[in-house]
């Protein structure tokens, strides 16, 4: 993140209400199964949970996270691992790694080409990579809303404040397969996600919409997110607490070496 990009991420909002972020992601780590003395890569650390659990099963992992907010987080909870700021985009690793895995990250890079011949580089040829993000109609019905409501309220809005990039099965398995990735395993899941407390709805878009309401008063960014709420409470709150929409992408793809490239 380079020093003119205002660092929007809140680390003490996403360990507190958003943990089950790290939680979901604790199941992955079985599908990326760790083995002792490996080198992994986790991009897109957040605050450094997952990669402990993932240093606590033998490997050497390094952090990686757009956010220094996240980053300095992760450091203060893990001093012993390594954690650094950096953007997918701009990794700069070759042949380093034996295996790169990545949660809840994929979704936010709207470049995904780039980031996976960034994460391929990472890999030594044989290594892995093992990523779970948003599908295709992921929180659609809470996006849908927000838009809608955004556009009524006079805002205007285009599809490039859409904060995130969530594809479906046959584009993202392209994408991994024209980068040299051999794609082992592709499902496209529901996954309905509670959040936290009777405004969870309401720290869901604190967290994660900052990018539609940009630029924009707090006075309206409060009219829409309660019109929001208002209108999805019907929806999506159940038995007393919010229930997100999620749609993800579970992907692994091995790096072809060399011989079987040809």
């Amino acid at each position: 993140m380079d020093s003119h990009t205002k660092d929007n991420w809140n680390a003490n909002l996403y360990d507190g209400n958003h943990s089950f972020v790290s939680k979901f992601g604790s199941d992955l780590l079985e599908l990326l199964s760790p083995s002792e003395g490996e080198r992994i890569l986790d991009v897109g650390c957040g605050t450094g949970d997952l990669a402990n659990k993932i240093y606590q099963q033998g490997a050497n992992v390094i952090g990686v996270d757009k956010s220094e907010n996240m980053v300095h987080q992760a450091n203060q909870k893990y001093p012993g691992l390594t954690f650094m700021a950096r953007d997918v985009l701009e990794l700069g690793y070759s042949n380093d790694f034996d295996a790169v895995f990545s949660n809840a990250t994929l979704h936010w890079i709207k470049k995904p080409k780039d980031a996976l011949q960034h994460i391929y580089n990472s890999l030594k040829p044989g290594g892995r990579f093992v990523a779970e993000f948003g599908g295709k109609y992921n929180v659609e019905t809470i996006t849908n809303e927000i838009i809608h409501q955004v556009k009524k309220a006079g805002i205007p809005y285009t599809s490039e404040q859409f904060p995130w990039y969530f594809p479906s099965i046959g584009e993202y398995a392209t994408l991994m397969e024209e980068t040299g990735f051999n794609v082992t395993f592709v499902p496209h899941f529901n996954r309905p996600t509670p959040l936290e407390g009777d405004n969870g709805l309401r720290n869901w878009m604190e967290m994660f919409c900052g990018n539609i309401f940009k630029n924009h008063s707090e006075a309206i960014k409060e009219c829409v997110m309660t019109q929001v709420e208002n209108n999805l409470r019907d929806v999506l709150y159940q038995e007393e607490q919010w229930i997100a929409d999620y749609k993800r992408l579970r992907v692994v793809g091995v790096k072809q070496d060399s011989l079987s490239a040809n």
